[in-house]
Parts: C-alpha cells; structure tokens; sequence
C-alpha cells in the first residue's frame, strides 16, 4: 500500500514536473533570441554606419592625398626648371671668371686692353673670342638688352666657328629668336647644337625646344620624333618631363 502511494505520487510529481518544464523553458529561449537578434541588428547597423562614415573619411583624404601630390609635383619641376637656370649662369659666370683670370695672368694689361681698343677704327673686329662671347653674354645676364644680343651672338659664331663656346652661343641664340616667335631661325640654331655638340649638357633642352618650333610650324609628327628622343636619351633630365607634358598633350 505504501509502496503504490509512493509510486503514484512519484508519478504525478514527475508527469506534474514535465509538464510544467516546458512552458517557461520556451519563454525564455524564445525571449533570448529575439534579443540577441535585435542587439545584432543594432551593432550591424552601427557598424555600417560607422564603415560608410570611415570611408567617406577616406575617400576625403585620398582627394586631399592627390591635390597635395599633384600640387608637389608641379612645384619640384618648377624648382628643378629654376635650378637649372641657375647652373647656367653659373656656367656662364664660371667661365667668364676664368677667362678674366686667364686674361690678367698672361694677357694685356687692362691699360693696354683700353688703349688698343679706342684706337682702332672698328673695336668689334679687335675682339677675342672671350671678350666677344663674353659681350654677347653680357647683353642678356647683365643689361637685358636681348634683341642687341642677338647679332652680337650671330657674329660671335661667324668670326669663331670652332670655339669652345659655340655651343652654348648657338644655345643663345636659339634662345633669344625662340622667345621672339622665329620658329625657323631659332629651330636651325637648336638643331645646329643637337647634331653638332652631342656632348653639349644644353643638348637636351635644345632638342625639346627644337620640338615645340616644329610644333609651332605646325610639324607635328617631327615635334613628338624629337620630344620621344628626349625621353629616350636624357630619362633623368629636366627637359624630360617638359617633353612627357607636350607628348601627352598632342595626343
């Protein structure tokens, strides 16, 4: 009797015990899900917001990144076509130093100089080959008188066709007639110096101007031959980049 009630009340308080279980068993699982699904929501939408916000951010700096290499590269060839103005006059004033120093060391005297010259009759023809280059130069670096400069240069290479400093004579008078809009004078000075001098260290900038006269005659196909051959022969020069630019532009 006692070991029937016993089973019995076990029985029930078993079945009572299952029955019971599930009910809040599946309330809670069912509650934590939907809050975990919620709270991920949340986070992912947070996340993208703050992925959309950080690329924005990026896409802001890679703008500004750009602007600010663009902007360096211009000014480095600004400051390397500045520098290379510089060395020549260096050159230039280097030369007219050594030429006054070779003058006095073994020359005249600058008495004698100034006596000779006033009594001869026609002083250009009494010039040396440094002091005509030297007052041809003179006019440009010194006394801005660049369309004086340009016969004195043309005599220059008349009277001293072999001297050391024909090439940068021809360099200057292709310069000067460039700057004037004679694309044929000055193209034949450049081309004069590109085949003539090939070790001439103004060689690639003749070449390069050479092709913007041709442009300007309306030679295309010749003016993107010689700016190809500045890219090919001086890759490191100044004159190469100029050079990139015009191809570039023409095409």
């Amino acid at each position: 009797m006692n070991k029937r009630i016993l089973a019995l009340t076990l029985t029930a308080i078993f079945g009572a015990a299952v029955n019971a279980a599930p009910a809040p068993v599946a309330d809670v699982s069912s509650g934590s899900t939907e809050s975990r699904l919620t709270t991920l929501e949340r986070l992912f939408n947070t996340r993208t917001a703050q992925q959309h916000r950080v690329q924005e951010q990026l896409d802001l700096l890679q703008n500004e990144v750009n602007e600010l290499r663009g902007s360096i590269e211009k000014h480095n060839y600004q400051l390397e076509r500045i520098l290379e103005r510089q060395r020549e006059l260096y050159l230039e004033i280097d030369k007219r130093i050594a030429a006054v120093m070779t003058q006095n060391g073994s020359g005249p005297t600058d008495e004698f100089d100034q006596t000779n010259q006033v009594s001869q009759p026609n002083p250009q023809t009494s010039l040396n080959e440094d002091q005509a280059y030297d007052k041809a130069v003179n006019l440009i670096l010194k006394d801005k008188l660049y369309d004086d400069a340009i016969p004195e240069f043309q005599s220059f290479l008349q009277n001293f066709p072999n001297s050391s400093y024909a090439s940068n004579a021809h360099y200057w008078l292709g310069q000067l007639l460039f700057n004037k809009q004679d694309w044929a004078a000055a193209a034949n000075q450049f081309e004069t110096l590109m085949n003539q001098f090939p070790d001439s260290s103004k060689r690639a900038d003749a070449m390069l101007k050479l092709g913007i006269c041709e442009q300007e005659r309306s030679n295309i196909a010749r003016a993107e031959q010689l700016w190809k051959k500045v890219l090919a022969e001086y890759p490191t020069s100044s004159a190469r980049k100029l050079a990139e630019i015009k191809l570039n532009a023409v095409k």
